[in-house]
């Protein structure tokens, strides 16, 4: 199989949807580690990733977003991180077979670097090394940096996987509408900024995930793509835009409509495309019959 960056220029590819509200709708509760699951309920894990193989995905993310020492501290398990990271990444290969790319899911830290924080930029690259090992060890094919908002965060854990694998590493921004009609991150962090600096990182990928339905992350692709226009791009948006119903935060797009707007997202630039927040394997299989 080649790799991800040089098919993602050959030809459009469907990455899956959403894992925490399919690990929620099979009982995971609030306030416990989903990330623990691929060590505690690795069958549960195993039966979301075959759900979205079997809606049409080529490429299976990782249920390891929170794994860093950072965020697994939070639960006392901090000293799990390889033994997740890898068995998360061996659980997706075990489906993925031949068939799929495995993409691992490397999230935020959720703490800040000095001077904003007391980490420094060492700590937060032997952190994410730590991940980016144990998913190669665990058989994947890329790493997705995904929902960052601070570029030298982003930049570090780009560098960390460049540095001590041979994964293709995909770069991914949040952004919010400032009034202004610009985009920028939680930190000020426009997208072409982003885009330029993450590829100046190592980035093999850029992308866009989360906080945003279609349209808005039709225009930030669009940004996106004047600044790499040679580079594969991936857009995975969430289904609409949240809404508050009995107090609970929901995502209420249909299949039909998220796929149908995905179209947009494939003219404007986009090669792969996914789904974020509130999208299911229904709205996976829309995609990918829309796309063929």
């Amino acid at each position: 199989m080649k790799r991800l960056e040089n098919l993602a220029l050959e030809k459009v590819l469907i990455c899956d949807g959403a894992m925490g509200t399919e690990l929620q709708r099979r009982g995971l509760t609030a306030g416990e580690c989903p990330e623990l699951w691929c060590l505690n309920k690795p069958e549960i894990v195993e039966e979301i990733h075959r759900t979205y193989q079997a809606a049409g995905s080529d490429i299976v993310e990782t249920n390891t977003f929170c794994a860093s020492r950072y965020k697994l501290r939070r639960f006392g398990l901090e000293h799990k991180v390889a033994e997740i990271c890898r068995a998360g990444a061996s659980l997706a290969r075990g489906v993925a077979g031949d068939a799929q790319f495995v993409l691992a899911s490397m999230g935020p830290t959720g703490e800040f670097m000095h001077p904003l924080g007391l980490e420094t930029e060492e700590m937060f690259y032997e952190a994410f090394r730590e991940q980016a090992l144990a998913f190669e060890e665990g058989g994947a094919d890329a790493v997705i940096v995904e929902t960052m908002s601070s570029i030298e965060e982003c930049c570090v854990a780009v560098r960390a996987v460049r540095e001590n694998t041979d994964l293709t590493c995909v770069a991914s921004f949040t952004f919010d509408p400032l009034a202004d009609g610009r985009y920028a991150s939680m930190m000020g962090v426009y997208p072409d900024v982003f885009a330029r600096q993450a590829l100046a990182a190592g980035a093999h990928i850029i992308a866009s995930n989360c906080g945003l339905g279609s349209e808005h992350m039709l225009k930030i692709i669009e940004l996106l793509k004047k600044e790499v226009a040679d580079t594969p791009i991936l857009a995975m948006p969430n289904a609409g835009m949240p809404v508050l119903q009995n107090e609970e935060t929901v995502f209420l797009e249909s299949p039909e409509i998220f796929a149908a707007k995905a179209a947009d997202l494939i003219s404007a630039g986009a090669s792969i495309i996914g789904g974020c927040c509130g999208t299911s394997p229904a709205h996976i299989a829309a995609l990918k019959k829309m796309v063929s």
